[in-house]
């Protein structure tokens, strides 16, 4: 069995020591889904607060740049890029994020916290039509780079993002 990376010997809470790792191109994709009524999906273009989509996808790209600030054991990383999509479907919004690092340690957290903010972001700019919005099946796609090799969703519940 694997062991868990972020515990000392003692079973502490640790960071772990990427000081021995070299720089890799690194790249992981998560999503999240942001589920809807028909009603508030159609209400969107006229929200006051603004375009959600666009909110969404600043807020997504500031929060992968924020990681580290968030997940207590997260190495603050340079991201070379981030990319935020939020497409409308016919239930929801399906949220895609994109982060890319050359960096000793990968970018999951990245891209899961992108994802998961920027669905945040939707249901804060659309609860006061539906409180009963639901942020649903954040996941990790795929990863690529580091000493884990390639990782890819083979099968996924968000049918939407996925």
């Amino acid at each position: 069995m694997k062991k868990l990376s972020h515990y000392d010997d003692a079973g502490r809470a640790s960071m772990v020591d990427i000081s021995g790792k070299q720089p890799s191109l690194r790249e992981a994709e998560a999503s999240a889904f942001v589920a809807m009524s028909r009603e508030v999906i159609r209400a969107l273009p006229r929200n006051p607060k603004g375009d959600p989509l666009e909110v969404a996808r600043v807020a997504g790209v500031l929060a992968a740049k924020r990681t580290s600030e968030l997940i207590p054991m997260c190495h603050p990383i340079p991201l070379s890029k981030v990319d935020v999509e939020a497409t409308v479907q016919k239930d929801g919004i399906a949220i895609r994020a994109l982060a890319r690092t050359n960096a000793e340690t990968g970018v999951e957290m990245e891209a899961l916290v992108a994802a998961s903010v920027a669905a945040l972001t939707v249901y804060d700019m659309c609860k006061a039509l539906d409180r009963g919005i639901q942020i649903r099946d954040v996941l990790l796609l795929r990863k690529s780079g580091g000493k884990s090799g390639e990782y890819r969703r083979t099968s996924t519940r968000n049918r939407r993002a996925g």
